[in-house]
């Protein structure tokens, strides 16, 4: 079995990853603030449920193949840089009009619904994900791994993305009151909506 050793190191560099700022943080960050620390939690779920795609690729060897493959890693990339920008869009437009603000807050559930299936989308169409696995996973791996070895290995990038995302959930779900005026929510799509615009642009240009 893998050891104390190699797991904390592993899980040191999962969290690393996981503050880091890309494209999961704002869609979190923006349905927390919209939406309340629920809708945010249900995003943080999107996001793990991801990483649990991610692990379980990685684990039959798929993303090995995705990150060596020039043509599958292009049309994951292009297809998670359309999505992005199609979020960036959305809230863009959201923060124009400075409307529907009001709806979300009466419906909670189809929220929580919505923010899950974004983040998890999100999470799926980065291919960057499929080559931290690639990079990652084999590095942590004891000689002769053994199924529970992978398992335990795959489970700890998604107890740690959902500490950290339900971490951010909390804190800027408590902050809401102070994100209640239609001023700042507009504000906040504006720079979520841009930087998701400018995420997407950007993983569409950078070559593998």
């Amino acid at each position: 079995m893998a050891s104390w050793g190699q797991l904390l190191p592993f899980g040191g560099v999962v969290a690393l990853g996981a503050m880091a700022p890309g494209p999961d943080f704002a869609v979190v960050l923006r349905h927390s603030a919209m939406s309340g620390r629920r809708a945010g939690f249900a995003a943080a779920l999107g996001i793990t449920g991801g990483i649990m795609v991610w692990s379980v690729v990685a684990a039959l060897g798929l993303a090995s193949l995705l990150a060596a493959s020039a043509i599958a890693y292009t049309v994951v990339k292009v297809a998670g840089a359309v999505y992005l920008v199609y979020l960036g869009v959305r809230a863009l437009l959201a923060a124009r009009k400075g409307e529907g603000y009001e709806a979300r807050e009466a419906t909670a559930e189809p929220g929580m619904a919505h923010a899950f299936r974004q983040a998890l989308v999100t999470n799926v169409l980065n291919p960057k994900c499929a080559v931290f696995f690639v990079a990652l996973l084999p590095q942590f791996l004891p000689a002769h791994a053994t199924v529970g070895d992978t398992v335990l290995l795959a489970l700890i990038p998604m107890a740690v993305t959902l500490l950290w995302f339900t971490l951010v959930a909390n804190v800027v779900g408590a902050m809401r009151k102070l994100l209640a005026a239609k001023r700042v929510r507009r504000a906040i799509d504006a720079v979520t909506g841009t930087v998701l615009v400018a995420l997407g642009i950007r993983i569409a240009s950078t070559a593998q």
